[in-house]
């Protein structure tokens, strides 16, 4: 089974993963690594999508956007990496087809 990890960087990043991981229709774990040089991070695992690829991509979408309203002038960097590929895409510059696509390998 295909599974997509989000690193996640910046303050609050294992509030940020947990939130992630809470959107309906996502399943997952996440976890945060041993701390290097003062930068927070967490790394969540999606390992499963119940329902449209594209209404979860619009979803992770949108809570990515609501987090970093609601920390501005603060570092949030999310990266999901694309279990096909390898590729990694930034989630601020990644549009909500490139996101589908890469929800799409879960359902596999």
């Amino acid at each position: 089974m295909a599974e997509i990890q989000v690193g996640i960087e910046g303050e609050d990043a294992p509030a940020a993963a947990e939130a992630l991981l809470e959107i309906p229709g996502i399943s997952g774990t996440y976890e945060v690594p041993t701390q290097r040089e003062g930068t927070l991070a967490a790394i969540a695992t999606i390992v499963g999508i119940v329902g449209g690829a594209v209404a979860l991509a619009e979803q992770i979408r949108k809570w990515h956007q609501e987090w970093q309203e609601s920390h501005p002038g603060k570092q949030f960097d999310v990266i999901i990496l694309d279990p096909d590929t390898g590729n990694r895409i930034l989630l601020e510059e990644a549009t909500i087809e490139e996101i589908t696509e890469i929800l799409k390998s879960l359902s596999k």
